[in-house]
């Protein structure tokens, strides 16, 4: 793939990208009332590089055409959206699921549904729709959801365990699962007073 062929081909991407963090950010500020705050904490978004969507196709033992880019990476494009609670991740997702322009190509809930290394967050790709002069085409983002505590627990998950050939990988990695769940128990009682805290709102407005 030609640096000239890598640009034309991540374009698209860039769009549907646009499309959908305007979307997020019309959902935080119209999912809830004013007094209840805004669900997403904040964004980030990424085009994958020309070298790492090679490396991508070797590892799938693809030659590194455009095509083969187009037709077997649903992750070119890319959003991360951290959220405070689950609850608001699930909010999100079924408020974008309701836009009938969008569809699901792929997702994968791995917030009920834990990884064993203690991983969570809830990956969904969307296929987004981009109009040409006289066609329509649709090109996946895959969003990827987590909420603070999960976002931290990744982050330093990738930073300690980056290598591969470490000899203590395997007690760090069990010591990591007991912080996740010990940070799954504190989101989880932290999401409940919020809960009594918005009753209580409810009850003295």
């Amino acid at each position: 793939m030609t640096n000239e062929q890598y640009y034309e081909l991540i374009g698209p991407y860039e769009d549907v990208t646009k499309i959908m963090i305007t979307k997020l950010d019309i959902l935080n500020h119209s999912i809830y009332s004013k007094d209840m705050g805004k669900p997403i904490h904040h964004t980030q978004n990424r085009i994958k590089t020309k070298k790492s969507i090679e490396a991508k196709l070797e590892r799938l033992s693809l030659s590194d055409s455009v095509m083969n880019a187009k037709e077997k990476l649903m992750d070119i494009a890319g959003i991360r959206v951290i959220c405070h609670f689950p609850e608001e991740i699930y909010d999100l997702i079924q408020c974008l699921k309701r836009q009938s322009e969008l569809i699901v190509i792929k997702e994968k809930d791995y917030i009920k549904n834990p990884k064993p290394s203690g991983y969570r967050s809830y990956h969904i790709v969307f296929g987004v729709p981009i109009h040409c002069l006289d066609a329509m085409e649709y090109f996946p983002v895959e969003i990827q959801f987590r909420t603070m505590s999960m976002d931290f627990w990744a982050s330093m998950e990738h930073r300690i365990c980056y290598k591969k050939e470490y000899d203590q990988k395997d007690k760090v990695s069990k010591e990591l699962q007991q912080y996740a769940l010990a940070l799954e128990l504190m989101e989880s009682r932290c999401q409940e007073q919020m809960r009594l805290v918005k009753e209580w709102e409810a009850c003295n407005c």
